[in-house]
């Protein structure tokens, strides 16, 4: 069967256990090679069929980012999540014998991503020649070959960030090949990199500025999505854990070849920053070309509050959809509606499926003072931070958007950042939602048997906080069955997260930051109702100097990029490119108790999960051990 030959990419990788047949990925209908690419609708199909293999950013347990980091904890007590390779990575347990989310050979959440690049390749094969498809326009046929090109450097970009060294499949080999050219081996990172950008390069000769059929072709590749991809794995070459780690000395294959530099000077590791900040550039120019911009709400005739009007504004440079949101540079096409249900409050007493996924009482103290700066160093708020657990009444007018006047909540919730109020609920907080003619809210009871508290043992959050952010403000909590979820394009790239990456080059090839760097960060401050980085550590902060030194800049372009970009998959990643994962992934897990009745049973911190034991192993994701077997030239990740 001519089908045969295609299969020898799973085999040269690591064996085709795990990896789903041929036949149950290529489109409906279409049982043979020649069939795929007789005419244009079937050779569409199996286009459509290689973006299928983008993995999906709005599984909860299912994708490395969300419940296997630090952000987001789930009802414990409900057994199957737990058991989920989710909550497996989250405690710990991910293992070579049979990784979690293994998206080398497609097992436990994973999809095989090198069946994806496979499918490229036979896409690329088989329409490079003009007289393949008789019915495909010219300028389609150029299109198609461009968006298999960059989603090959998308399926080789996403395995580079699990895995550091990968194969690198620029053809599929044929049937006819040796043994010994079938096992291939790991390549180094920066060989890795740099095909990449080639593949990025040649794609975006023939790819669209912008898509113009929002109706159809939403979620397809564009001129500012490959190159915003490119850029991103520069900025990965360039990041401390590729860019001169010497804790990978001795990470060599079986030819003796270096896979991760181990070495390098500072000019060379200023090259790689230099590189990144260039193609950065490049990509936000773009974007800006194709109107992207930081996303701003835009109230019409609905009655709301100026405040409301931002929240609404911080949600939806998230939650709002593609054709209304010009932030998103790339969406996925995933529905988040399951992901909301679960983490919603239950506003509707007949229904039981919420409340079961919330953000850590780490995440809530990461965000700003109402001053844009850490709550332990901001002058005015730090004289309360050792009695940040302790509950106290609202008073004054400043909460009157944010707690329900007059109730008692902890301190901790007091004179936050506007991205506070935006992305998280808690007790006795706001809850706004969104009609055709006004802003509606609703009030948070957390305490146990409250209408929002814990019901019953598999329906509560044990952190105590919500994750707003995710819930678009149309996303209707009081449904007898539970949300109406709000289906939007879960944002892999926005424009928020490209500023910060490139304020975070810029600051790395400057010898002090500057306007530029601080211009950069600004920017999505100043959209969440901050002043800028100089001003506010210089009147508020108790270290003014901060933004004018290199490394304390560096923390501070951290810290606003894990404040901006909470909840979205992105922490996950930073945390090991920075290489900050051993600090951050071994704090316990902690919030406030859920089963207490009173303000003073509920505000008393409790520590959930102390046993979190991530290692410097973990900063690469191990090789299933059949796998090494199958393939003697692949070695496993040190550690494993």
């Amino acid at each position: 069967m001519k089908n045969f030959k295609y299969l020898i990419l799973t085999v040269l990788i690591g064996g085709l256990a795990g990896c789903a047949d041929y036949l149950d990925v290529v489109p409906d209908g279409i049982a043979t090679m020649d069939n795929a690419f007789s005419d244009r609708i079937n050779a569409e199909k199996f286009l459509y069929g290689c973006y299928n293999y983008l993995p999906n950013v709005a599984a909860a347990f299912g994708y490395p980012a969300n419940i296997g980091g630090d952000e987001i904890w789930w009802d414990i007590d409900v057994s199957g999540f737990g058991n989920r390779s989710g909550g497996r990575i989250a405690r710990g347990e991910q293992g070579a014998t049979n990784p979690y989310q293994n998206y080398w050979d497609g097992a436990n959440d994973g999809k095989c991503m090198w069946i994806g690049i496979r499918d490229c390749n036979i896409m690329i094969e088989n329409i490079v020649d003009p007289n393949r498809v008789p019915d495909l326009r010219e300028e389609e046929r150029l299109r198609w070959l461009a968006e298999a090109k960059f989603l090959k450097a998308y399926f080789h970009f996403f395995l580079m960030q699990l895995y550091g060294p990968i194969p690198i499949v620029r053809d599929n080999i044929s049937v006819d090949a040796s043994p010994e050219e079938v096992r291939i081996f790991r390549e180094p990172v920066d060989s890795v990199v740099a095909y990449i950008v080639q593949l990025c390069d040649e794609a975006v000769e023939y790819l669209p500025p912008f898509i113009e059929e929002t109706t159809t072709e939403t979620g397809r590749a564009t001129i500012a999505i490959a190159k915003s991809i490119k850029a991103k794995a520069l900025v990965w070459a360039a990041s401390p854990l590729f860019n001169g780690n010497n804790e990978y000395a001795g990470f060599v294959d079986k030819r003796g070849i270096q896979l991760i530099a181990d070495e390098r000077t500072d000019g060379e590791k200023m090259a790689k920053w230099e590189a990144a900040a260039a193609a950065l550039k490049d990509a936000l120019e773009a974007c800006a070309y194709a109107g992207h911009r930081l996303y701003k709400f835009q109230r019409g005739f609905i009655a709301m509050t100026d405040t409301t009007e931002l929240k609404f504004t911080l949600r939806g440079a998230v939650t709002q959809r593609l054709n209304l949101n010009p932030e998103i540079v790339w969406g996925d096409n995933h529905d988040p509606g399951e992901f909301q249900r679960w983490a919603s409050p239950r506003f509707q007493s007949s229904y039981a499926g919420t409340s079961e996924l919330s953000t850590t009482l780490k995440i809530a103290e990461q965000y700003y003072s109402k001053n844009g700066v850490p709550i332990d160093e901001d002058t005015e708020w730090r004289h309360d931070y050792t009695n940040r657990y302790v509950f106290r009444a609202d008073t004054g007018t400043f909460h009157k958007s944010y707690i329900s006047p007059g109730e008692t909540t902890a301190q901790l919730n007091f004179y936050r950042e506007p991205r506070f109020y935006a992305h998280l609920g808690f007790d006795r907080s706001i809850w706004e939602e969104e009609t055709k003619t006004e802003a509606e809210y609703k009030i948070i009871m957390q305490r146990y048997g409250e209408p929002q508290g814990g019901a019953f043992q598999d329906c509560h959050i044990y952190t105590g906080y919500y994750m707003k952010k995710l819930f678009h403000p149309r996303s209707y909590t009081g449904y007898e069955n539970g949300p109406n979820a709000y289906r939007y394009s879960w944002p892999l790239i926005r424009m928020a997260d490209m500023y910060l990456l490139y304020a975070e080059a810029l600051n790395e090839i400057k010898p002090t930051p500057d306007k530029e760097v601080w211009d950069m960060v600004d920017s999505v401050r100043l959209r969440a109702g901050l002043e800028g980085v100089v001003d506010s550590w210089f009147y508020y902060s108790q270290y003014p100097n901060r933004p004018k030194d290199k490394t304390e800049m560096r923390k501070i372009i951290k810290r606003e990029r894990l404040i901006e970009l909470a909840f979205e998959g992105q922490r996950f990643f930073d945390l090991r490119r920075w290489k900050d994962a051993l600090e951050y992934l071994n704090q316990p897990i902690a919030g406030w108790y859920w089963q207490g009745n009173t303000a003073d049973t509920y505000y008393a911190p409790i520590t959930y999960f102390s046993t979190r034991n991530f290692k410097t192993r973990d900063y690469l994701w191990p090789l299933r051990n059949s796998t090494i077997i199958q393939n003697s030239n692949l070695v496993q990740n040190p550690g494993w």
